[in-house]
């Protein structure tokens, strides 16, 4: 089962953290960026943040699995979306902790003039 847009849309308006926090349709499941980092993911109506030292900062003791087969465990943290200020500064450290994106290369241009 994929995840509602609606879930996602929920997660963005409870985290309040305007443009600073956005989300991208992956695979059929979505992916969330703080300043443009990747920090989490919301796989079957459940929403999973990576493991850093950030969740341990907040004294968090979130349980732990793969977003989906095959894949390495995330933090569940479905529990934080009813306290968004939790989850906002979970996410925010996360991204703190995170290296900067790689620039992105530009496209080459085939065949015309």
């Amino acid at each position: 089962m994929a995840t509602d847009e609606s879930f996602v849309r929920g997660v963005v308006d409870r985290a309040n953290l305007g443009d600073r926090f956005r989300y991208r349709k992956m695979f059929g499941e979505y992916g969330f960026y703080v300043d443009d980092k990747f920090v989490a993911m919301a796989c079957e109506n459940s929403f999973f943040v990576k493991r850093t030292r950030a969740i341990e900062d907040h004294g968090l003791a979130l349980p732990t699995r793969p977003p989906y087969p095959g894949a390495k465990p995330y933090a569940v943290a479905d529990g934080l979306l009813d306290e968004p200020e939790k989850l906002a500064r979970l996410l925010v450290d996360t991204a703190a902790l995170l290296p900067e994106p790689k620039p992105k290369k530009a496209k080459k241009r085939t065949g015309g003039n």
